[in-house]
Formats: structure tokens, C-alpha cells, sequence
């Protein structure tokens, strides 16, 4: 089923003062969410390009220690972390109810179909998830990427939970927001097809910068799959499904190998 950008409407109204709320209203949802992750990310990556040394000898962890040392602190942190970030993805919920859409079930994130979403998105996962660890091994020894370290949990009993928490929240904060929500809005406001693609997958690489130039060229490869797969399917569900297992298999993964296989690449 391809999707096909919508009229504003709803409280928002219609016409060039609806477009404008709307403009308005994406880039402060962006501003709060993955658009100020993609500036941290440049910042962080320039950092990394002026500090001594080469790439693939900096590393960019993804979950560490907020308290070493002190584990209840720590896991209180993490949950909190967690939690807060997902709250970019309620305030899209509430805009699309205050434009008369459905919530986020407009979207197609919701459990009417639970096996199709968890087939389709396990498919993609299978398809990603070999071709971008081969990217990213050419990519660290080629020198275009720090060496990512997925985890640095202390291991303690709640160091996997977490870990599968992370993965869940950040797969539905970018698939809502850089998928389905940018591609919605940016429909609405006239952009043609092949600029909101493009527009939403150099977004999902850009905050994937701080990684090296294998992540931002990764993940925008990444971007364009996923916007293909929401434009035929019409549901963003099984591209959060395909995330979550891509960070799950990577997050527990490396804590399960890393040190004990030579060629998966640790600090």
C-alpha cells in the first residue's frame, strides 16, 4: 500500500497560515528530538577530526555507565534516560490527534496487526543487519569510522533489559519521527517524494555523524530502505520491529563477544 501525503486539516486549518504552523511545528519537534541530535553529532565528529590520532583509534560508545561504581544510581539514570526520550514521540502523538488524525495508529504504529509487522520487520532486520557490519569493518579499516562500542554496561542483572529497553526506545523515537512523522508533514507542505526521501535519510545519518563518515553514509543508505519499505507497506510498525532486533542483536552481541572474537573490533 503506498502512502500519499495528506491535506492539513483539523484544527491546524488549511492554506499558507496552516503551512506555516505546520513548518513551525516540525522543526520544533525536530529541535527537541533527532534535529539537535544531528548538531551534537557534527560537533562530535569535528572533535574527533581534530583530535590526534586516526579514526578507527577514537571509539564512540552508545550505552555507558551514568554512575560507575553505584548500580542502583546507575540503572535509576538509565530508565530515566530512556524514558525521557521517548517523550518527543507523545508530543507527536498529541499533534496528530490536534490535527483530527488517529494519534499515532495514523501512522500505523499500533497492534492491529502484530505478526505481519513482526514478519515483515524481521525480513528487513535479516536483510540490513549482515551488509551493515561488512560496511562497517571496511568502513573502520578503511579509516572512515571511530571503532563503535555499542556497550560499557557494568555487568550486573540488569545490564541486558536495559540494553533491549535502549534498543526499543531508540527505534521508535527515529522510526515515528525521521520516518513516518517527517514524511507526513513534509508531504503536507508540497515537498515532491524524492525530496522528503532524501530529506529524511541525510537526517538519519547526520546524527549518526559522531560514528565516522561509515556512519552517516550507513545509515542514510539505511534511511532510503526504510522510506521505500513505509511508502509501500504504509506502516511504520514493522520498520520500528526491524530496528529494535538491528540494536538488540548489535547491543547484546558485542557484550556477549567483544574481547572473544578477533574480528569484531573493541578499544
Amino acid at each position: 500500500m503506498r502512502t500519499e501525503p495528506e491535506p492539513v486539516v483539523g484544527e491546524l486549518g488549511e492554506g499558507l497560515d496552516g503551512r506555516r504552523v505546520l513548518r513551525s511545528e516540525t522543526l520544533l519537534v525536530l529541535a527537541l528530538s533527532l534535529g539537535a541530535s544531528g548538531v551534537s553529532a557534527l560537533i562530535s565528529f569535528i572533535g574527533s577530526l581534530t583530535k590526534p590520532g586516526g579514526l578507527k583509534d577514537q571509539a564512540a560508545t552508545l550505552n555507558g555507565s551514568y554512575a560507575p561504581g553505584r548500580p542502583w544510581l546507575d540503572l535509576a539514570w538509565q530508565l530515566f534516560g530512556i524514558a525521557t526520550a521517548l517523550v518527543p514521540v507523545l508530543l507527536v502523538a498529541h499533534l496528530l490527534t490536534r490535527e483530527g488524525a488517529p494519534g499515532l495508529k495514523v501512522l500505523g504504529f499500533d497492534r492491529t496487526r502484530p505478526w505481519w509487522d513482526l514478519g515483515r520487520g524481521a525480513l528487513v532486520a535479516a536483510c540490513i543487519g549482515s551488509a551493515g557490519l561488512a560496511f562497517y569493518l571496511v568502513a573502520r579499516a578503511t579509516g572512515f569510522n571511530l571503532t563503535v562500542v555499542p556497550e560499557a554496561l557494568p555487568d550486573v542483572w540488569w545490564k541486558f533489559p536495559v540494553l533491549i529497553l535502549s534498543a526499543v526506545q531508540n527505534s521508535v523515537v527515529e522510526e515515528v519521527i525521521v520516518l513516518a512523522y517527517l514524511l507526513r508533514r513534509l508531504g503536507q507542505l508540497g515537498w515532491t517524494p524524492t525530496a522528503a526521501l532524501l530529506a529524511s535519510s541525510v537526517l538519519r545519518g547526520s546524527y549518526h555523524l559522531y560514528q565516522g563518515i561509515g556512519g552517516f553514509i550507513g545509515n542514510m543508505v539505511m534511511g532510503v530502505v526504510f522510506v521505500l519499505a513505509y511508502r509501500r507497506w504504509g506502516r511504520v510498525g514493522p520498520l520500528v520491529v526491524a530496528h529494535a532486533l538491528l540494536d538488540i542483536v548489535a547491543f547484546g552481541g558485542y557484550a556477549l563477544l567483544a574481547g572473544k572474537v578477533g574480528w569484531l573490533p573493541t578499544p
